[in-house]
Parts: C-alpha cells; structure tokens; sequence
C-alpha cells in the first residue's frame, strides 16, 4: 500500500519535503529548507528518517528556497536519482542554491571573524561544490508532458502562477493493478497578478497535498500601485531610503515592474533603484529568457526588458553592496532573503533601521519567529548579528503582492475538481492558516480535509 510521509511545511510554512513509498520504490517531492525559528532552522541539521540512497526521484514544484534549499544536502547525504522540474526551475534552481551556499559560507566566515557563534567553527550548510554536483542530476520536463519514471511512479507538471516555471505535481502512483493519483499543489499563485500567469485549475484527484500559507486570511483590496505610490512618496518627501527584502526569484521583479510603471505613467520622478543580490541580478536575466511564461509583456522600447530599465544599478559584490550604505535618498534598494533570515538585507537594516527617515517595506508573507514578523507587530528594536538595533524607521507593509492565494483564491483553484477527492491535505501554512482553510473546505465543497503534523505518515488506499 502506498504511503505519504509530511516530511517538512507541516503545520509551518517552511521546509516543504514529501516522501511517497509503494511497491518498494521512494519518490521525494520537494526538498526544502526550514527557515524562521531557531528551532525550525536546526531542522536542517538533522539527518533525514530515509536513507537518500534509497529514493529513485526528486520531483520539484519551484524554486524558492524553502521548496529546494535541502536539495544540495539530500545529495551530500547519497542520493544519486533524478531531479525533475520544468527548464526555468532548472535555470533558476543553479543561480538560487550556489546563491545559497555562498551566502551561508559568506555568513559563517562573518561570524567565526566575529567571534559571534556558539560553534567553533560555524559551518555552512553545504557549499558550492554540493551544488554542483546537484545540478548534474536536474533533468527538465515541460509543462504539461507526461513522464514516467517506473512502471510505479508517472507525473504531469501543471502551471501554479506564483513564479517563473512553478508548478504543481501531479503523480500517478501504480500498484497491485491500482492507480493512485496525489496531486501536490506547490505554491499557488494568485489570479490576475503582477507579473506570472493564473494558476491552472488543479484537476480531479485521488488526494491533494494543498499550501494554506493564506488560509485563514484575504489579500488587501487596495490596490497594491496605489500602496506603494504612498510609501515612496511618504519616504521621498523625508529624504529616505526604501528598503525592499525580497525573495531574488519572483519578488524582486515585481516590485521592478511595478516602480518602472509608476514613473513611466508620471505619478513620480525618476529614482534610482538599487538591486543588491547576485542572485536576484541572474534571476532577472533568466526572466527576460522566457518572455512568454509571464502575464504581461517585459519589452519596453527598443525591445529591452523593462527589468534592465535605466533606473536600476545592480549590485553583485560585496564591495558594491557596502557602498550602498552612503546612498542617499530619494532610493530604493531591494535586497534579499524575503524573510530577512540572512543575507545581505540583514547588514541594510542594521544601517537603515535605526533613522526616522527611511522605510522598511515588507511585501511578503513573514514566519512565525522571524524578524519580519516582529517588525510587523511594532518591535521597537532587533537583534542583528547578535547586536541590538532601535528601529526608528517606519515599518510599511504592502498588502496584496504575495505570490500564494489567499482563501478564497485557493477554493478557486479548487473550483475544477470532482468528483470530491479521498482526503485533502492542508499543508505549508502555520497551524491556525491551515484548520482554517481545512474547515472552509469542507464547508464549501464538503471534501474530507486534514491537517498533517511534522513526520506523520498515512497510507493512501
């Protein structure tokens, strides 16, 4: 009998990893990394419940990091199988996960220079190297291509919106003259977005893995344009900077569209606009490669990407990133992690924080027990690299940019599938998003529904 083990976003929203076993064959969908609490990151640390060696396939649904940031480690740790997902997941996993493991080596050299760590030494999680040999096992599938992998495990790739290449699983598990279908959601998109497609509709399954990331909540209707028009023109008239985190893939090319048509509409004056992540800079470059796999069209005049705009300067070395600190306003500078647990948008804020003139503009979900999460309920100072910072700066929240559906959204993407499914699994969101969407599910279209806890394991029958 095949079983479903919830191997990570189990009643949090980080770490997605799935295991399915049937007919002595394991299949992995995702491989992400924990992110958020002290507790959750140690996670990562930790050795897997399976043996990597024993699984035949990694499926991917996208690239952000909480969905591929184990993928380096599941290899260190001796899996050799296939890794699947469509060309840009490909293209944008490689730029991500060395981004990765150069930010973790770049942080833990930081704080063993410091002397800021408990560990002598501080070690990365995995290195550049590990990547490397990652990428090696990546093998492409198009959207909506069957593939099969065994006379046990086929799967379909359906577009989910929220990114470039995201999709969902669709997986056709075969045993004892039975198929069992398992659709895995990934991250669903909004409709009628900033920058990616619509989500398709997911199709009739046996079972659904389902995000709830937004599942007990409704996006802003106010229109994310005129939010953002107010925080830049609040900033600019004090003479400050915006400061953006963003996830590098997805996050920081909408908020690039979204400013170059407040200028070229003239609701402001040309600004300079810094983008400070190498991997958000390679991100952008395999955007404008697939001009056909987004919502709306990137040319501007002459045919040049509207991502390449003249506004914007990159900023990939550490050199371009420090110079960064004697910028005045009026600017913006966009920098990652989305969720500010590491990177370079640490070192803004612990510049950027602590002056009244200067906006943090937080344009994503943010973890339980993350930084983001404390500025949003009005801490008045954070700890950064072990250091106390005042928060002085205003704290802005731009509602309605997120890349997940929100409740109502994802019945919506649920509108298509009947006859009702086995059992729905609500996943990838904190434990109330998750009962939440649970109980609305089986409200509106009276469909079993679950919430599974970290490392349970249920068969599929």
């Amino acid at each position: 009998m095949a079983r479903l083990s919830f191997l990570g976003a189990a009643r949090t929203v980080t770490g997605s990893q799935y295991l399915v076993e049937a007919a002595g064959e394991r299949l992995l969908v995702d491989s992400g990394m924990f992110q958020g609490s002290r507790a959750l990151k140690q996670l990562n640390w930790e050795e897997p419940s399976f043996d990597p060696a024993s699984v035949r396939a990694l499926v991917l649904t996208h690239t952000h990091i909480d969905h591929v940031g184990r993928v380096p480690l599941m290899v260190k740790r001796g899996f050799r199988g296939r890794i699947y997902c469509t060309p840009p997941t490909r293209d944008l996993a490689e730029v991500l996960l060395l981004d990765a493991a150069h930010l973790q080596e770049e942080d833990a050299s930081y704080l063993n220079r410091k002397g800021l760590t408990r560990h002598q030494p501080a070690l990365p999680l995995f290195v550049g190297s590990d990547v490397e040999d990652a990428m090696k096992l990546f093998e492409t599938v198009p959207l909506h291509e069957e593939r099969r992998l065994s006379p046990v495990y086929s799967f379909r790739l359906r577009d989910a919106g929220h990114l470039l290449g995201a999709a969902s699983v669709e997986l056709t598990v075969s045993e004892g003259g039975r198929q069992t279908r398992v659709l895995f959601s990934g991250d669903v998109g909004r409709f009628e977005t900033v920058l990616a497609h619509d989500p398709e509709l997911a199709p009739p399954a046996d079972y659904l893995v389902v995000e709830s990331t937004y599942g007990n909540r409704s996006h802003a209707v106010v229109p994310v344009r005129e939010q953002l028009l107010a925080a830049l023109t609040r900033t600019f008239a004090r003479g400050g900077v915006v400061l953006i985190p963003a996830f590098a893939v997805g996050r920081a090319q909408q908020m690039i569209v979204l400013m170059h048509g407040l200028v070229t509409e003239g609701a402001l004056r040309p600004f300079p606009i810094y983008l400070d992540s190498p991997m958000a800079v390679d991100a952008t470059r395999i955007y404008s490669q697939y001009p056909d796999a987004h919502g709306v069209a990137l040319n501007g005049v002459g045919g040049r990407s509207i991502l390449y705009n003249k506004w914007v300067t990159t900023a990939r070395s550490r050199t371009e990133s420090e110079a960064l600190n004697r910028v005045k306003g009026p600017a913006v500078i966009i920098s990652s992690s989305g969720m500010m647990t590491g990177g370079r948008i640490l070192h803004h804020c612990r510049q950027r924080l602590p002056h009244a003139e200067n906006t943090l503009l937080i344009t994503g979900y943010q973890s339980e027990n993350t930084m983001g999460r404390a500025l949003l309920d009005g801490a008045r100072s954070v700890r950064i690299h072990k250091s106390e910072v005042p928060v002085l700066a205003e704290i802005a929240n731009l509602k309605g940019l997120s890349g997940h559906g929100d409740a109502k959204e994802m019945l919506r993407w649920l509108s298509a599938v009947q006859p009702a499914p086995r059992r729905v699994f609500l996943t990838h969101g904190e434990a109330d998003a998750a009962e939440a969407l649970a109980a609305r599910i089986v409200k509106e279209r009276g469909f079993d529904s679950y919430v599974p806890s970290l490392g349970e394991t249920v068969e599929l029958n």
